[in-house]
């Protein structure tokens, strides 16, 4: 699919100006409601700044997107909930009126006073009351994807605009469109230049519009969390549902209270690293060593994974994504009960990687990188799965015809080469020790 698009472009450009020149998604929009007036459309303004206007007064600044606010109007805070009334209107610097007459129109840049304290932050929006603007956790929405990296299932990226940190996890790809036909196609990624349909999650409750309604409110971009580049633009098709009655159960025994009764300070170890490194090796003495000492682990292993859980996932970059996923989160799982938790998996991804340990909390995941070149760990090739990669029989094969990213800034870095089994897992207790999990000797 073609698509000759600026994927450099800052967080906040224009969603026509990212767009631009992309023909699979001016044929897809062509097809849709055309635009309204902004000024038909109900209220809409992203708040840019909040301030206290002394004397109890607050005040917010942005620019407004659609519709009109005046002096008198009720309005909502979204994704707060809170609904308080305008008490004045300054438009361009100047008064735009005077009691209910003071207003502004879609395309100014206003500050909207209130009497009243205010739940509400730069990202927010602020919406006619009336016809408020949608609280969403997720949504499904149409991405055009400006990167050459692929978007993939179980990915998190930024999400612009959103109020706050906002990340947006994609799960899953529904499908992509024909640069021809526009025709439904099965997908379980996008490549640079693509359009398809994909379900996000997201890390916290954001203000929507569905596009068909608003598009000022209707659109996003995707942005890289480390580099701060556009990876994808989107139009948002309608707010998901299905998660909105589901609560988190507050339990009576917690993560302390079951550390506690272990004697323990629970934390995971990551060990990432090649086929044939000696990640399993190292972990598992790493394992005996504690389980001597009296602390109460689990092993996650790559291979035994594979038999149970994740016995349906490949090894395509795709199932790479939801394989780590699914093991990040029942580490977490483990780690909430109390456990000390060794994950042994190639792992070939930083951002796979980023994301797991984004799911700890400071002092809780150690990343451990068992560093062994590809010419020994094809020596040692105690499976034979290099020499099948090599022969065309592997594909997808780590390190062969698949990537590997090696991790810039592990907790420890294990050069193998140089290192013992023995030596390498002393080395792994010593992290522990130096990080509170386990008390020195």
């Amino acid at each position: 699919m073609s698509g000759d698009i600026d994927h450099s472009a800052e967080p906040g450009t224009g969603i026509d100006e990212l767009l631009a020149g992309h023909p699979t998604l001016a044929a897809y929009l062509a097809g849709r409601r055309p635009a309204p007036d902004p000024a038909t459309l109900p209220f809409r303004m992203v708040v840019e700044s909040v301030s206290p206007a002394g004397a109890g007064l607050h005040s917010i600044a942005g620019t407004v997107l659609s519709g009109a606010v005046a002096a008198g109007d009720e309005v909502v805070l979204a994704p707060s909930g809170q609904r308080c009334r305008v008490t004045g209107v300054v438009v361009d610097g100047g008064l735009a009126g005077a009691g209910t007459h003071a207003e502004a129109r879609a395309g100014a840049s206003a500050t909207l006073e209130f009497g009243e304290e205010l739940d509400i932050a730069a990202g927010f929006v602020v919406g006619s009351s009336s016809s408020p603007p949608q609280v969403a956790r997720m949504i499904q929405a149409t991405i055009a994807w400006l990167h050459d990296e692929p978007l993939l299932r179980g990915r998190s990226y930024a999400l612009a605009p959103g109020a706050g940190a906002v990340t947006a996890t994609v799960a899953p790809v529904r499908y992509k469109l024909s640069p021809d036909s526009l025709a439904h196609v099965a997908a379980t990624k996008l490549e640079r230049g693509e359009v398809g349909v994909c379900d996000l999650e997201l890390s916290a409750p954001i203000a929507v519009d569905a596009f068909s309604e608003n598009r000022h409110t209707g659109t996003f971009t995707l942005v890289d969390r480390i580099t701060g580049e556009t990876v994808g633009a989107g139009l948002i098709e309608f707010v998901l549902r299905r998660s909105a009655n589901i609560r988190w159960q507050v339990l009576s025994v917690d993560r302390t209270a079951r550390a506690a009764a272990m004697g323990q300070t629970p934390g995971v170890l990551w060990f990432t690293g090649l086929s044939g490194s000696g990640k399993s090796t190292v972990a598992n003495r790493v394992e005996a060593d504690l389980h001597r000492r009296g602390h109460h682990t689990y092993l996650l292993d790559g291979d035994n994974v594979r038999h149970g859980l994740n016995r349906d996932l490949g090894f395509t970059d795709a199932d790479r994504v939801e394989n780590i996923r699914r093991v990040a989160e029942v580490s977490k799982l483990m780690v909430d009960a109390g456990l000390i938790v060794l994950v042994s998996f190639i792992s070939p991804f930083a951002s796979e990687r980023r994301m797991a340990r984004a799911l700890f909390e400071p002092g809780q995941f150690f990343e451990v990188f068992v560093d062994t070149p590809l010419a020994v760990a094809e020596q040692r090739d105690p499976k034979g799965l290099y020499a099948k990669a090599r022969r065309g029989e592997l594909v997808n094969f780590t390190g062969i015809d698949s990537p590997y990213e090696r991790p810039q800034r592990p907790e420890l870095h294990l050069e193998m080469v140089s290192l013992s089994p023995e030596r390498a897992a002393a080395d792994v207790i010593g992290l522990l020790e130096a990080g509170g999990l386990v008390p020195a000797r």
